[in-house]
């Protein structure tokens, strides 16, 4: 499927393109948190509204079970999770479809900041979507 094709896809791009520009810059080798404020700055930059450490409730049976904190929301509608490992695993995939499934938010961006930059874009939509 084409890239247009996504929903909220215009920012997805943008956001894709400050991952790169944040790479190209620092490179490989600081702690998360580093690639985190820069992709808040380079975000902001691009005009788009972007928040580090969004808390995010989690629910059970309609009861607040757990509240988690996305690395960054974009616009209110794309949730970036970022890793500084090896390559992307699959543990790291299901966390941000978990995450997704615990929202509103359907779109999803894994964005590894490792030796050789990789990203994984996934979509979520069920029935508590709205």
């Amino acid at each position: 499927m084409a890239e247009e094709n996504y929903k909220h896809s215009e920012i997805t791009e943008k956001v894709i393109e400050a991952f790169y520009k944040v790479y190209n810059t620092l490179g490989y080798g600081f702690l998360e948190k580093v690639y985190e404020n820069a992709m808040v700055i380079e975000l902001k930059k691009m005009g788009l509204d972007a928040v580090a450490q969004h808390p995010i409730s989690v629910f059970y049976s309609e009861k607040e079970v757990g509240v988690y904190f996305a690395d960054l929301l974009v616009e209110d509608c794309v949730l970036v999770e970022l890793k500084t490992a090896k390559d992307i695993a699959t543990e790291n995939e299901a966390q941000l479809i978990n995450y997704l499934k615990a929202t509103k938010i359907e779109i999803g961006l894994l964005m590894n900041f490792g030796k050789t930059p990789h990203f994984k874009k996934r979509a979520y939509s069920n029935e508590f979507k709205a």
